[in-house]
């Protein structure tokens, strides 16, 4: 029997798996973000103000836009709104990693060091609850802590003129190590003969400056994820996400997605994470704070410390840029730039892109990827951002971790998500981070440079679905990840 005429038993099999069935009106909108869904003109972007902002509220969107844009500088210097920098980090400002408020650029050769907006965060194998730390969620490195700082305030570091080891050996405050980037690549097979070439990334970490690593230590790659629609996500009923959980997966279908719990310095207590690629924050307000105080190494009222470990005596010794409350960004500032990436917009589809991809969109529910992808949310109404609040938006995703096999597994726990959990992550804008600014990449540390590699990554919970887009003839694979790509 030919392709064509197996297709649609094939199809009508897949139903089954299926928790609704699709009508692709319903499924194909074309304003993914409601009615602050952004213009797709010139070119699509994730930097924009969601397009019903009032106009009072733009003033302060541009003021927290020039904050996450602006480089910081070593303290102290006569610029004291802005020093403070360091004094290790990753990068000197916010949109440095989220280029244009999408993914950062991960190197394609393999021996490249990395660019600025991958990190590379550190954990200890081993981790329980007896040992990771209450607030910060994991069980940390205890010399260079959870996270590794490859800059530093060092002019012999800013000059490119000695290795992290030469810095710390001439007294001055050196980066932690160098960190370079290599892709091991393997060959997969479809039934149909279609071959694709998957990467996996592979990390040689050298010039320790401050000492050896603990020997638990492990080392997880991560490309800074796009921050557009944060406000819509954030106004998602708490019930409602909590209402797709399944952790024992009671209803049999394969698909144990749970909440994470985890510390909200905001609110100084335990709430549900819905933020980062484990679902580490709770809100908008904890993953700026938490960026700028790991990455950036500024203090801010919910993140107070520099990002030197009591270990690191001359990182410790060097001046900061505080204010008389103690803090190199003060919360006024800190809200600015937590409301400004509330409101970044998310672009409206591409009508013809719609269109041409309509008759592959039920193809995104009969192989199972919106179990974990749900499409369609309705945002809570809120007193303070009345625009983002009663909004039917279109993320595909809902929010939880979900165990996601050996191959994507980074032995990193943070606070209830183990070393082989994720977050799904939002799939609106996908076929658009090409157009944005060049990274087109996906998957937690930017492995898939498709669609149709990330789809083939997938396992453990997702293991069905992705054996079911295996199964599919090559048109019908094509035509699910134009769908994707389209979103």
């Amino acid at each position: 029997m030919g392709l064509l005429r197996l297709l649609p038993l094939l199809l009508l099999a897949l139903q089954a798996f299926g928790p609704r069935v699709w009508a692709a009106a319903d499924a194909n909108p074309v304003l993914a973000a409601g009615s602050g869904s952004t213009s797709r003109q010139p070119g699509p972007a994730f930097d924009r103000p969601v397009a019903n902002m009032p106009e009072a509220l733009r003033p302060d969107f541009y003021a927290g836009r020039a904050l996450a844009e602006q480089p910081w500088i070593k303290a102290p210097t006569a610029t004291d709104a802005r020093d403070g920098l360091g004094p290790i980090y990753n990068a000197r400002a916010c949109l440095a990693c989220h280029i244009r408020g999408g993914r950062s650029r991960v190197p394609d050769n393999s021996g490249e060091a990395l660019f600025v907006g991958p990190l590379v965060k550190l954990s200890r194998a081993g981790a329980n609850a007896n040992t990771i730390d209450p607030h910060d969620g994991v069980l940390a490195d205890p010399v260079y802590g959870e996270q590794l700082q490859v800059r530093s305030v060092a002019l012999l570091h800013q000059l490119g003129k000695a290795t992290p080891t030469a810095i710390a050996a001439s007294g001055d405050v050196a980066p932690e190590a160098e960190v370079r980037l290599f892709w091991d690549e393997h060959t997969f097979q479809y039934p149909d003969g279609q071959q694709v070439v998957l990467r996996k990334p592979r990390l040689q970490v050298t010039e320790a400056a401050y000492g050896d690593f603990h020997p638990d230590t492990r080392f997880s790659l991560r490309n800074a994820p796009p921050i557009h629609g944060a406000g819509l996500l954030e106004l998602i009923p708490e019930a409602d996400i909590a209402a797709n959980a399944d952790p024992d997966d009671r209803n049999g279908d394969g698909i144990s997605g749970r909440l994470n719990q985890v510390w909200d310095p905001r609110d100084q207590a335990m709430r549900s994470g819905r933020f980062g690629l484990k679902a580490n924050r709770a809100n908008v307000d904890s993953i700026v704070a938490s960026a700028f105080a790991n990455d950036i190494g500024i203090s801010n009222p919910l993140f107070p410390n520099q990002p030197c470990s009591s270990a690191q005596t001359r990182c410790n010794q060097q001046a900061d840029g505080n204010n008389e409350d103690g803090f190199e960004l003060p919360a006024d500032l800190l809200l600015l730039v937590a409301n400004f990436s509330r409101q970044l917009g998310v672009p409206r589809r591409d009508p013809q892109q719609v269109a041409d991809t309509a008759s592959a969109a039920p193809l995104f529910e009969q192989t199972g990827c919106s179990q974990c992808h749900q499409p369609r949310w309705q945002t809570a109404a809120s007193s303070e951002f009345p625009h983002l609040g009663n909004q039917t938006i279109w993320p595909y995703t809902d929010l939880l971790l979900h165990d996601m096999g050996d191959g994507l597994a980074d032995e990193r726990q943070e606070f209830l998500a183990s070393g082989r959990e994720w977050r799904t992550p939002p799939l609106w804008g996908a076929g658009s981070g090409l157009k944005v600014n060049g990274s087109g990449l996906f998957l937690h540390d930017g492995r898939a440079r498709s669609v149709e590699e990330a789809i083939l990554w997938h396992d453990g919970e997702a293991r069905a679905a992705r054996q079911r887009f295996i199964a599919l003839p090559q048109p019908q694979r094509q035509a699910l990840t134009a769908f994707v790509d389209s979103l």
